[in-house]
């Protein structure tokens, strides 16, 4: 596996992680969840920042760096928590190699995906993942993730 440009998120990148953040969670999701309340007053930079700048999530936080931080992935235990690269990045392999940083690096065996969020199920699935008939409501809405887990 070349991790090359994968290392460990710093406090240095919680500015860039959010705007990645941010910028993805409203390209993605808004069409899913049509909730601008959510999108542009609630998800916002500043108050990511300060919600992954804790050491629980921090430390739990790899990026993609050639210079420019690219994209994200946070990995508790066995479990790919999330997974994002920059909308002006995506389709330059940067998302396939966080994940198989996670899967030979942390031994990733599952994730929780939006059942509407249909590329991101096509991504995981050309990555070894597949659905397992496990779904529940995202919290707090009336949508469902469903449970993605690594075919061995």
């Amino acid at each position: 596996m070349n991790a090359e440009n994968i290392r460990k998120a710093e406090a240095k990148d919680l500015s860039r992680i959010a705007e990645i953040l941010v910028f993805a969670k409203r390209v993605k999701y808004r069409p899913i969840f049509n909730n601008d309340d959510y999108s542009f007053n609630e998800l916002q930079v500043v108050k990511l920042v300060e919600d992954y700048g804790k050491p629980k999530i921090l430390d739990n936080i790899w990026v993609y760096d050639d210079g420019i931080v690219k994209g994200m992935i946070h990995i508790e235990g066995k479990e790919i928590v999330e997974l994002y690269v920059d909308y002006f990045f995506w389709s330059q392999g940067i998302g396939a190699k966080l994940i198989e940083f996670a899967k030979e690096t942390h031994d990733a065996r599952f994730l929780w995906v939006l059942e509407k969020n249909v590329d991101a199920i096509k991504f995981y699935e050309a990555h070894g993942f597949a659905a397992n008939g496990k779904r529940q409501l995202e919290e707090g809405t009336p949508e469902y993730i469903v449970m993605l887990e690594r075919v061995l």
